[in-house]
């Protein structure tokens, strides 16, 4: 499928969410707008054990600036986290803030293939906000630097097992040894 074809084949809602106006930039390269928005998160802005809960508060400041190949959006946005720790399995919560930067080319023969394109006057924001949180979530959350973990042994949460948590463990190499031990101890009492 040719370059033009292909993307542009999809057509934005000027009423969904995370789509935005730059009509009164007026591709007049130095005009500049500065929008604060607060919008509900995407599905599926998770890795792994944590992420941004669906429908969640995103706050979200951004700067559109008309450039000669496009629209230069610059912003930050900040969304709750929710997950579980990576080594004892307790639910958490935090924040994350990320900052993101596009240009979004205002024809497919300015653009290379995996540049963002402007539909006519509008942008969807949220493929990058999405590929900025996402890469900064943790892949190990933690409720704490601190956090012990769990038990290999037992699956007890070594914060509440006290420093004297302890398992017997025999190597197996030597587990038939300690059972003639055991045998050999028994014949001399008897």
């Amino acid at each position: 499928m040719p370059q033009e074809s292909r993307k542009t084949l999809r057509s934005l809602d000027p009423r969904a969410p995370w789509v935005i106006s730059t009509h009164d930039l007026g591709r007049r390269p130095g005009s500049m707008r500065e929008i604060s928005r607060s919008l509900p998160a995407p599905e599926n802005l998770t890795v792994g054990m944590i992420g941004v809960p669906k429908d969640a508060e995103i706050e979200l400041d951004i700067r559109l600036e008309a450039v000669m190949e496009g629209v230069l959006l610059t912003g930050t946005a900040r969304a709750p986290l929710s997950g579980e720790c990576s080594r004892c399995l307790d639910p958490l919560t935090s924040e994350i803030e990320v900052g993101f930067q596009e240009l979004f080319f205002y024809s497919a023969e300015e653009a290379a293939e995996d540049d963002s394109l402007l539909d006519g006057e509008l942008l969807d924001l949220e493929p990058t906000f999405r590929d900025a949180v996402v890469l900064a979530l943790p892949l190990s959350p933690v409720c704490g630097e601190d956090c012990l973990g769990l038990c290999v042994e037992c699956g007890v949460k070594l914060a509440e097992a006290g420093p004297d948590h302890r398992h017997e463990s025999i190597d197996a190499r030597w587990a038939a040894l300690q059972s003639l031990n055991i045998e050999n101890n028994k014949t001399q009492e008897g």
